[in-house]
């Protein structure tokens, strides 16, 4: 792995960037650390993918920086591109060779001389358990082998710096799991990794800081347990039996301190919980002497769904429209650009 120097590995200053009427970014700050997993979260339409297309040399933003291990993303683009691994939302493998030769092929443009270029595909095809697909052609893989395959091949040179646009998007259960293990061995060996994603659970389980980004903006930044303490700590979640009673356990609910957020879609009602089991023992009491049993009750930690939800009014899938991009031409020429040799 590269020896990078001290102080922020990615760095983002007041970046901007619009597409026509569109500001798909619109002064954005981030900075991840060496051996850190800094997840960019935000729906369909947040500028996630701008963002990584800016910092993977791939798009000129309008006006700010991008710096990667110190270098300009602009001025130092050849340099920059020797130093990161990229792995975008479409898995960009070449059909007509085998998933074997693609990563060899991939080995070859990082400058690994040919005894390590091979020697990496065979480890990273054992990995991501593509072994028995070896000598197949790329254009029979499923879409999930084919995604298994461009991580592979992101990961081929050891990058000190790695971009995963939402990299576990279409992977089964148990491959997702594979993954998330690479990243963290990454981390722990020392590469600063930006990983964009859609679903909440992988930024908890992954990330060292996590940045919400809305609308081209991010709205909050920190540790998962700092962005839950947005929305006051602990809570007590009261589930009520059915749709009928939700009301009446509401109002038995109301004259604890706090007040309550009712969500009658899921039929859960959720109040601030600053003392965990007073409040609980509390909503039990309130509720036994309405004669309500209710279905579940229990103290927990807001989720980052309830973050996400606090921050923004909506969902990570039920986000703005999604932001134009680049165009299909760009699209298309993204992945020979970015492996052009560094």
């Amino acid at each position: 792995m590269n020896t990078l120097s001290r102080g922020p590995v990615i760095e983002v200053r007041d970046i901007r960037k619009a597409f026509g009427p569109t500001q798909a970014l619109d002064g954005v700050d981030l900075a991840a650390e060496r051996g850190q997993v800094l997840a960019l979260l935000g729906p369909n339409g947040a500028g996630k993918t701008t963002l990584v297309r800016v910092l993977a040399t791939l798009l000129r933003q309008d006006s700010g920086q991008a710096r990667i291990a110190g270098l300009d993303t602009v001025t130092d683009a050849t340099r920059v591109r020797s130093l990161i691994g990229l792995s975008g939302q479409f898995a960009a493998v070449d059909d007509l060779l085998t998933g074997y030769q693609n990563l060899e092929m991939i080995g070859q443009l990082y400058r690994l001389n040919t005894a390590e270029a091979r020697s990496r595909a065979a480890d990273l095809l054992e990995q991501f358990g593509l072994t028995s697909a070896t000598g197949r052609l790329a254009k029979t893989y499923s879409g999930g082998m084919r995604r298994r395959l461009d991580l592979a091949a992101s990961l081929i040179a050891r990058p000190p710096v790695l971009i995963l646009d939402e990299p576990t998007t279409g992977l089964d259960p148990g491959t997702r799991l594979e993954v998330w293990n690479t990243i963290d061995a990454l981390a722990a060996g020392g590469a600063a990794v930006l990983l964009t994603t859609q679903y909440l659970e992988e930024a908890d389980r992954l990330a060292h800081r996590i940045a919400v980004l809305d609308r081209g903006v991010i709205i909050a930044a920190g540790t998962a347990n700092q962005l839950k303490d947005k929305t006051g700590g602990d809570q007590v979640e009261v589930r009520p039996g059915s749709a009928g009673e939700f009301d009446q356990a509401a109002a038995a609910l109301r004259p604890l301190a706090g007040g309550l957020a009712e969500d009658r879609d899921r039929l859960r009602i959720t109040i601030p919980a600053p003392d965990g089991a007073t409040t609980l023992r509390a909503a039990l009491d309130l509720l036994g002497q309405a004669g309500i049993a209710a279905h579940d009750i229990g103290v927990r930690r807001p989720s980052l769904d309830d973050v996400f939800l606090a921050l923004t009014g909506h969902s990570t899938t039920s986000g703005p429209p999604a932001q134009p991009a680049a165009g299909p031409a760009a699209r298309r020429q993204a992945p020979k650009a970015f492996r052009s040799r560094p």
